[in-house]
């Protein structure tokens, strides 16, 4: 599935990244702890968090995620869009809870690691 069919399936809304949305999502990863994120996210996998600073950028970037959505109808910083448009990186947004929206993308087909 793509990021794109994703966005689209789910609503989600665009900030950055709007170039690299046919990126192909091979899973999701949920963490708020960028340590962890950095030790246990897979290339190629959505990032679901609530965190809006810039260093989420930084991480996705590193780990070669597909992208990066914050929850909880939060919004990311203008610091970290900008930094997401320099770097190529999707940051979405969703209404909806890391629960209720990592149920609906299982649903979909997509896993965690593996």
């Amino acid at each position: 599935m793509t990021l794109k069919e994703i966005i689209e399936r789910f609503d989600l809304t665009v900030h950055s990244g709007e170039d690299n949305l046919e990126r192909e999502v091979t899973g999701c990863y949920i963490s708020d702890m960028l340590s962890d994120v950095m030790s246990n996210s897979r290339r190629g996998q959505l990032w679901i968090t609530l965190q809006v600073h810039q260093n989420v950028v930084a991480v996705a970037s590193l780990r070669e995620l597909t992208g990066i959505v914050v929850i909880g109808g939060r919004t990311p910083l203008e610091e970290t869009v900008a930094k997401a448009r320099d770097e190529g990186i999707p940051v979405l947004t969703s209404p909806l809870t890391a629960f209720d929206l990592s149920g609906r993308l299982y649903e979909a087909g997509l896993r965690g690691r593996s």
